[in-house]
């Protein structure tokens, strides 16, 4: 019992760590086009985006490859969770586009 609940807080901490990761990109994309430093907006969050999540995997890891495991398989359900929204944000955009342009 104990070892299946480390797992599911691998799990969710893994999901945690992709939403932090992938929501950093989604932020970064929509401020740093506008910003005058663009690749400094990138490669700052690249750097704090990446060292955290790393940091994240080696703390949930602790001694067991198999919570390791566990919280990769939540960083990949969190990244197709903001693949299928950004898919739908961008879906109702186009939506808002083509109503406005209606005669």
């Amino acid at each position: 019992m104990g070892e299946t609940l480390s797992l599911v807080f691998a799990l969710i901490a893994g999901v945690m760590l992709g939403a932090f990761f992938f929501g950093g990109l989604w932020w970064t994309v929509s401020k740093g086009i506008a910003s005058k430093r663009t690749a400094l907006w990138f490669f700052g969050s690249m750097l704090l985006r990446t060292g955290v999540v790393m940091l994240g995997f080696y703390f949930v890891m602790g001694d067991s490859w198999q919570r390791l495991l566990a919280a990769l398989l939540g960083f990949v359900l969190a990244r197709f969770i903001a693949t299928r929204l950004a898919r739908a944000e961008e879906l109702l955009s186009q939506l808002a586009q083509e109503t406005d342009h209606a005669p």
